[in-house]
């Protein structure tokens, strides 16, 4: 028998009616019928869905295998006993209350299998209200790992894993755990994995909350179940990561999302038991948490985890409070700005009753800067902008902001002053209007002839930020993605005079970020492909007049710069300029070749914009010669004929008497 690709593992409690739809959206995975089996398990259900998994068996049975078991108090002997049974090159743990996108396994498997990866995460959407993860999605990352990406905030099993992985390091779920068995299972997978990829572009997981808020997850309340599993899983991490950054990043994830939790259940519960638990977390957290991770924690968690340490039950519970109320209000915790620093206001603040450090309620890093830009245009050889820029609850008194201009390559870094401007009403929208931005605008102009200090800037891709400064704090920002609506980000070229000769300037967004940068000198904006000409032919209106037709998309050049060039080869030249080719404008020109001011010789050309050029578009050969007479005489300009299919060629010359009358003579 042939080995399905992916092995689909459902284990199954009281999932009506939400089941069908799960089984429904494997059925029609695109990867195929032959690339899959599903393997459901029924933990003894007694709301019809074991004998809905029998008639889904009967209409697909080829695909689904339903088994039958005694309820086991929680997803993990299911799950066991799918994967004891499961014969998939790869593994998907599907809940029976979710649904996967049509594509999902196909386009997690081709991940799988073009990066060699062990685990494959598949962008998950909530669903009736279901949050879910959204950090480590943000964009594709084909071959990744737990200690430099966001993978580990999302220790669920709906995830794609290499079944040699899963059967090498002998997993299964802990079944002696009613929640937090994922975590143990997912955590030892992450990191013995060869490779994590992450699939962000395509929605593959459905994560459903139930209208009985049914999910596992919901149902296990209370302390007790997390200070049960959460001690294993700080055992994992001190037992198979050594102690420095690696394990600090994962420490982040459960000093802050398992304490918050397992604190919000905590206050529910009587005096004694939150004494208990507390004291028993207390303990749990010690060997993970220490001074060197404050860096990488929200004021808010270092604030939680100094009481937690301390066992300041009280001061917990109106912590809790604080925070069940800070939500629902829309303002954000007021700001004292002292030294420099900005700490957040949350309670015990400076409470000499209580001594907690100043530093769990410093949020300078944190600082939000919110910013807007209003205005971005590049004119001669400046760039104009303006806006507003200010760090959110920090009152714009003593502005000191900057534009900084650096290049991408070299780092190399300039500051330029801005005019500070006022921005009366600013700050009214946000926080119901209980901090205001007055003076937060700015106009600043970047020339480039200048900005380095004095000297013009050199060629590379210059990333434009601001670093908004106020009281003393200062946040640097990239600015363009919040821009006017009129401000569009697409790329436009000016090729410019300066001093130091003619250059090209480029004023674009960065994609997909929508950030300001200029591009000087060509390093991802070429001029040649924006000038190119069409066509050459007779003018209609000169019948000694070549005219050629083209098109420039650049913004901006000097005038008269743009011109056909022509050479005889014996050291003649003669220019040319384009013209636009209507009043309206656009990019559509015009160049007029008056063959009568030519001299006699073999003309070749070039389009030319200073050190740029493009060749002229072969001569037609259904083109006839032009003929007019010089003095008297009778003049011809005409395709050079052993040339006529390689390049532009035109031979201006005398009509010489006798031959043309010989050649009359012939005819």
């Amino acid at each position: 028998m042939v080995s399905p690709v992916v092995s689909v593992i459902i284990a199954a409690y009281n999932a009506m009616p939400y089941l069908t739809r799960c089984i429904t959206s494997v059925a029609e995975q695109s990867i195929g019928w032959d690339a899959l089996e599903v393997i459901a398990v029924d933990d003894g259900s007694t709301d019809g869905t074991g004998e809905e998994l029998d008639r889904l068996a009967e209409k697909y049975p080829e695909l689904l295998s339903v088994f039958h078991q005694e309820n086991s108090g929680g997803p993990s002997a299911p799950r066991n006993k799918g994967l004891d049974h499961a014969r998939g090159k790869y593994v998907f743990f599907l809940d029976a209350d979710d649904y996967l996108g049509r594509e999902a396994l196909e386009r997690m498997v081709a991940m799988a299998e073009k990066n060699g990866t062990d685990i494959v995460l598949g962008k998950m959407v909530g669903v009736g209200g279901r949050g879910a993860p959204t950090s480590m999605f943000r964009r594709n990352q084909p071959r990744t790992d737990v200690f430099s990406s966001r993978v580990y905030w999302t220790l669920n099993p709906m995830k794609l894993f290499r079944r040699d992985l899963l059967e090498r390091l002998e997993l299964r779920f802990p079944t002696d755990l009613k929640i937090g068995e994922d975590q143990l299972f997912v955590g030892h997978a992450y990191l013995h994995a060869e490779g994590i990829s992450v699939l962000a572009d395509y929605d593959c997981l459905f994560w459903v909350e139930r209208e009985d808020s049914g999910n596992i997850t919901v149902q296990a309340g209370g302390s007790e179940p997390r200070l049960r599993f959460l001690p294993r899983v700080v055992d994992m991490l001190l037992e198979q990561v050594p102690p420095g950054p690696g394990r600090d990043h994962l420490a982040h994830r459960h000093l802050t999302v398992e304490v918050q939790q397992l604190l919000d259940h905590l206050a529910h519960e009587p005096r004694p038991d939150q004494e208990k638990s507390l004291a028993r977390l207390a303990e749990v957290i010690a060997p993970l948490w220490h001074e060197g991770l404050n860096d990488r924690l929200s004021a808010m968690a270092r604030l939680r985890l100094h009481l937690v340490r301390h066992t300041m039950l009280d001061e917990l519970l109106e912590l809790i409070r604080f925070e069940n109320e800070l939500g629902p209000s829309g303002v954000s915790t007021p700001v004292l700005v002292d030294g420099g620093r900005a700490y957040a206001q949350y309670p015990f603040f400076r409470d000499p009753s209580r001594s907690v450090p100043d530093a769990c309620y410093d949020i300078t890093r944190q600082l939000g800067a919110r910013h807007r830009v209003t205005g971005a245009e590049l004119r001669g050889t400046a760039l104009h902008l303006t806006g507003y820029g200010y760090l959110h609850r920090i009152a714009t008194e003593d502005v000191s902001t900057h534009v900084v201009l650096r290049e991408r390559g070299t780092g190399t870094e300039y500051r330029l002053p801005v005019t500070h401007t006022a921005t009366p009403g600013l700050g009214e929208e946000e926080d119901k209007g209980l901090y205001a931005y007055e003076n937060a605008g700015f106009r600043a102009v970047v020339d480039i002839t200048t900005a380095a200090d004095g000297a013009p800037l050199t060629d590379g891709l210059w990333d434009i930020s601001l670093a908004i400064g106020a009281q003393g704090i200062t946040r640097e920002v990239r600015i363009g993605s919040k821009r006017d609506p009129d401000i569009s980000g697409a790329a436009t070229t000016h090729v410019l005079h300066t001093p130091g000769g003619i250059r090209a300037v480029t004023l674009y967004a960065t994609k997909p970020h929508g950030n300001v940068t200029l591009d000087i000198g060509e390093r991802k904006h070429k001029v040649l492909p924006q000038m190119s000409l069409h066509s050459v032919r007779w003018a209609e209106d000169a019948p000694t007049e070549l005219e050629f037709t083209g098109r420039c998309t650049l913004a901006s050049r000097p005038e008269g710069a743009l011109a056909v060039h022509l050479e005889d080869g014996q050291g003649g030249t003669a220019a040319f300029p384009a013209r636009p080719a209507s009043q309206s404008g656009g990019g559509d020109f015009v160049v007029r070749v008056p063959v009568t001011e030519l001299p006699t010789g073999r003309w070749t050309g070039q389009l030319r914009l200073g050190p740029w050029s493009s060749t002229l578009p072969v001569l037609p050969e259904n083109l006839g010669p032009a003929k007019w007479r010089r003095r008297s005489l009778p003049w011809y300009a005409k395709p050079v004929a052993e040339h006529r299919d390689e390049h532009f060629a035109l031979e201006v010359a005398r009509t010489r008497l006798l031959r043309a009358a010989t050649a009359r003579v012939k005819r």
